[in-house]
């Protein structure tokens, strides 16, 4: 005797007379039609990620695509990597080692002067939003001469950043001490335990330091409004060969940045955001309400000559790159036409 179970509707057309090779047939077109559902679902590859220190607010699209799923919704899966600065993100790409990652774009542009197979990707930031916040004795950006003053590098943005600050008040380079830390939470810490006299500080960071007695004496915002400030940059080989994958970590940006912009997703986003920075909750909801005023984040952040041109002027004009100051030749129209793409 048959002792097979056939469950549900199957088992009503048992009792109903329909024929067992019938129903074997039946059962088997419902098997391949489920196995051709699960192989439409799209493969999800892990794509190591360098970013600049951890928890940074900078880094919030890539925070919430992970959380939200809109990175695996692409086939993408995010292991974010931590480097101590945005130079050796630079080198981590360019040696093969990481394949992609977010930085300063004076990194990568000076990289790609110097002949590193490296190409930026997208604009992630459009505004810097940084501060520079001092100890209570420093009035403003002219008491900086003669002081220690904590930066990301030697040759990082925030350098460029700074010194177009101080410029107006008469202080150029050997005017001030610097002291160089990568990640803005290093920067604050040395600003806290004393070691200097000021620091360029980013959101939340910025808020904490206020919060703790330290004075605000310039936002970056209000001295330099020409350049972008932070972009993705690829392994140019690589990323000529991985086109559909990077499609879809540009996709899955798109849709963080769609989210994080949505007034109904304010606290969501903030609590994403704390729980990766470790920060009071009060100081990343000032710096969501920041982020939002600035517009700090574009959906497609395009690479093109008009959006980083004034940069690689100032580059050159402060000799930091070595080549003409021929905007094109820092863009990839292969890699750089992605994000224009994005819809």
């Amino acid at each position: 005797m048959d002792t097979m179970h056939y469950p549900g509707r199957f088992s009503a057309l048992l009792k109903a007379g329909v024929a067992r090779p019938a129903l074997a047939a039946a059962l088997a077109l419902f098997g391949a039609l489920g196995a051709a559902g699960a192989q439409a679902a799209p493969a999800v590859e892990t794509l190591s990620f360098a970013t600049v220190g951890k928890g940074s607010s900078l880094q919030w699209p890539l925070y919430i695509g992970i959380a939200k799923g809109f990175f695996t919704d692409n086939g993408v899966k995010l292991d974010l990597v931590s480097a101590p600065s945005s130079a050796a993100v630079q080198q981590w790409i360019a040696s093969g080692s990481t394949m992609i990652g977010i930085s300063g774009l004076v990194d990568p542009l000076r990289a790609i002067d110097k002949g590193a197979k490296v190409s930026l990707i997208r604009i992630e930031s459009q505004a810097a939003p940084y501060s520079v916040m001092a100890k209570p004795g420093v009035k403003g950006l002219a008491d900086l001469r003669g002081k220690v003053v904590s930066l990301g590098g030697a040759g990082d943005i925030t350098r460029v950043y700074f010194e177009r600050m101080v410029a107006g008040k008469g202080i150029k380079r050997g005017d001030y001490d610097p002291i160089y830390a990568g990640a803005t939470a290093a920067r604050f810490a040395a600003l806290q335990s004393g070691v200097v006299d000021a620091a360029i500080l980013q959101p939340p960071f910025s808020f904490l330091a206020t919060a703790n007695k330290f004075v605000n004496i310039g936002y970056t915002a209000d001295y330099v409004k020409d350049f972008p400030f932070t972009g993705y940059v690829v392994n140019t080989e690589w990323g000529r060969k991985n086109k559909p994958l990077l499609n879809g970590f540009l996709n899955g940006v798109a849709r963080s940045i769609d989210w994080f912009n949505t007034d109904a997703h304010r606290a969501e986003a903030i609590d994403i955001m704390a729980a990766q920075s470790g920060l009071d909750r009060g100081d990343v909801e000032q710096t969501y309400d920041l982020f939002r005023k600035i517009r700090i984040y574009d959906r497609q952040g395009a690479v093109n000559s008009a959006s980083i041109g004034a940069l690689v002027k100032t580059l050159k004009d402060t000799g930091d790159i070595a080549g003409t100051a021929d905007a094109a030749r820092f863009i990839d129209p292969e890699l750089s036409s992605l994000a224009a793409q994005i819809k």
